[in-house]
């Protein structure tokens, strides 16, 4: 009888932690425990946290600075991270490591696999250092974090991008093309579906959810809200990020009373907000560096059947347009605030609810989570049997 493959993932955010890494790692590792042992090396969720690790993947956390807000942000954290995890991996077995960003875990992980003789498969969301760079981070910063994320993508035996978009933009920072897989994007549609019960609040209201950084600016929405003086309706915000003091600030002196920010919730409660939002809002500034982008809320607000309000960067608007989710507007508040009166009016007239069935199903056909683990494992299994000579 074979003896089962071993698989290990790296990844510094995994459930219950709500992000769209952490349901990606979580979907591949319970794809590929269909027929391989897995073991997820991660970190200690945030103090209070409830785990409720499904059966079928071993989960090993391990402590981790976090910040106030309970986020892992910052080289240093991100290090109290990787440089533990190089010596984590160096002691287990396995047949195949993969790795989610930052390029510095997957430099731990590379390292550890070429000393293991060990295929590394690289998951990143994105690419790293154009986000860094869109931060206007020094010139040295970017440099060193694209020499390691080239190192990075050179070593892996393979590279998993969510978008063909992400693909090329991987591809030209230094990824061998053949090497470098898209395998798409999605959400849990077991979670986030047309027939969750709506939280009912006292107003109308249009919801965020997700992280709040320099490259998505959703002050945008604040600002456009203080355009409808005569609306009465409210924004929720839930999650966190390195912009939401910043958010309450301007929300405190443009529009007091009419924002909240819930901080994090679970991917339940999110779907529940989501289900009984007017919209779900989401942006992307163009022009930074991140017009490739495919936000993961846009997936979450369709499968719920919620219309989506997407202003930004061309990629994403293409998306809402073109699977009929709901407005994709410039990114400016003026047009938010238009947008947002026609998803009023037709939340009251009964137009959105009837809508709601259809976009759900383009959720399902175009963007479930479990399809997408499932191309991804099947590309983990396919680097795991390949020679060691497609690494070099």
């Amino acid at each position: 009888m074979s003896r089962r493959r071993r698989a290990v993932i790296a990844t510094r955010l995994y459930t219950p932690e709500v992000t769209a890494a952490s349901f990606r790692m979580e979907a591949l590792a319970h794809a590929l425990a269909a027929d391989s042992d897995v073991t997820v090396l991660s970190t200690k969720p945030p103090r209070d946290t409830v785990i409720a690790d499904a059966p079928g993947v071993v989960v090993r956390r391990a402590p981790v600075l976090r910040d106030r807000s309970g986020a892992i942000r910052g080289y240093i954290p991100y290090l109290s991270f990787d440089v533990p995890l190089f010596f984590r991996l160096l002691a287990r077995r396995s047949d195949v490591v993969v790795a989610e960003a930052p390029p510095t875990t997957g430099f731990a992980a590379a390292i550890a696999a070429f000393l293991t003789r060990r295929p590394l498969v690289y998951y990143p969301g994105d690419v790293w250092t154009d986000a860094v760079a869109s931060m206007d981070a020094p010139g040295p910063v970017v440099a060193v974090m694209r020499f390691v994320e080239r190192f990075v993508l050179r070593r892996a035996t393979r590279s998993l991008a969510v978008s063909d978009e992400v693909a090329e933009r991987l591809a030209a920072i230094g990824g061998r093309p053949e090497r470098v897989v898209t395998v798409g994007n999605g959400i849990d549609t077991t979670v986030f579906r047309p027939d969750v019960v709506p939280h009912e609040a006292e107003r109308p209201y249009f919801v965020y959810t997700g992280t709040m950084s320099e490259w998505q600016q959703p002050d945008v929405f604040i600002r456009a809200l203080a355009l409808l003086p005569d609306e009465d309706i409210e924004l929720r915000f839930f999650g966190q990020g390195a912009v939401e003091e910043e958010l309450k600030e301007l929300a405190a002196q443009l529009v007091p009373g009419r924002v909240h920010f819930g901080g994090l919730v679970g991917p339940a409660t999110s779907a529940s907000w989501i289900r009984g939002a007017v919209g779900a809002l989401v942006s992307i500034v163009p022009g930074i560096g991140y017009d490739f982008a495919r936000p993961t809320k846009t997936y979450a607000a369709a499968a719920v059947g919620t219309p989506v309000l997407f202003t930004g960067a061309e990629t994403g608007g293409e998306v809402v347009r073109a699977g009929g989710l709901g407005e994709a507007v410039g990114f400016d508040p003026e047009e938010v605030a238009v947008a947002m009166r026609r998803l009023l009016d037709e939340w009251a007239s009964g137009e959105t609810e009837g809508a709601r069935a259809g976009r759900a199903a383009w959720a399902v056909d175009n963007a479930s989570l479990a399809t997408v683990g499932a191309r991804a494992a099947d590309v983990v299994r396919g680097a795991r049997r390949g020679s060691r000579s497609n690494a070099k």
